[in-house]
């Protein structure tokens, strides 16, 4: 099975370098995709990376939704492609209605930037398969819109069919619902999470490598599929 990862850079995007990098360190073969293009290319899967995607005009993520390169990754998300959204990538995703609720300004009111402790909760997802759950993991997390939030019907089946992949620890950072970090599909090939996986796959440049395996377990899942 392909490693071809790709990763999207939408006016605006800042992290699609990072992602790339992490797909490469994880032993992929990352796939640059322009949003104005409706082709994915024959990729196996694809990152919406972080960033201000249009500016964040509207709101995050509502013009990306509409750009070319999502009808296909709309398209074939449904079909079962592995799609990962992280911040702004994330938005993007709840924008196009492949997850569940919303984000939402930080209830600080403040952009927020600091090395942050999770709890994996989930790990039935293309993305989560290398960890463990109950795994406790430090990753980078920097947002001004990260508050997650759904109706509570939402949230209690969210949290009832075990589809919240994990969680803030000892500090909620802006104001998500029930601790919320990041969420999943039912087929559990789409994840999104607004912490930066993609800061933390080198110790030389990150808090450690606790964000690889998000790579590394769909590079596997692939490989097995």
């Amino acid at each position: 099975m392909s490693s071809r990862v790709g990763v999207v850079t939408f006016p605006g995007s800042l992290d699609d370098r990072d992602a790339q990098r992490a797909v490469r360190l994880a032993g992929g073969e990352p796939v640059a995709l322009w949003h104005g293009d409706d082709d994915l290319h024959g990729v196996a899967a694809v990152v919406l990376p972080g960033g201000f995607s249009y500016g964040d005009y509207l709101r995050c993520g509502a013009i990306a939704r509409f750009a070319p390169v999502m009808s296909a990754v709309v398209r074939e998300a449904r079909r079962g492609l592995p799609v990962l959204g992280v911040c702004n990538g994330f938005q993007v995703l709840c924008e196009a209605h492949l997850l569940p609720g919303a984000l939402i300004r930080n209830d600080s009111r403040h952009f927020v930037c600091r090395d942050q402790r999770l709890r994996v909760e989930s790990t039935d997802s293309a993305w989560t398969a290398g960890y463990a759950v109950g795994q406790e993991v430090v990753i980078p997390l920097k947002n001004g819109e990260g508050g997650y939030v759904a109706d509570p019907a939402t949230l209690d089946r969210l949290e009832g069919e075990g589809h919240v992949v994990v969680r803030y620890l000892d500090v909620n950072p802006n104001g998500s619902a029930r601790d919320i970090a990041g969420v999943r599909n039912e087929a559990g090939n789409v994840v999104g999470l607004m912490p930066h996986p993609e800061h933390a796959v080198d110790a030389l440049t990150g808090p450690g490598t606790d964000g690889l395996p998000f790579f590394t377990s769909v590079l596997d899942d692939l490989v097995r599929a």
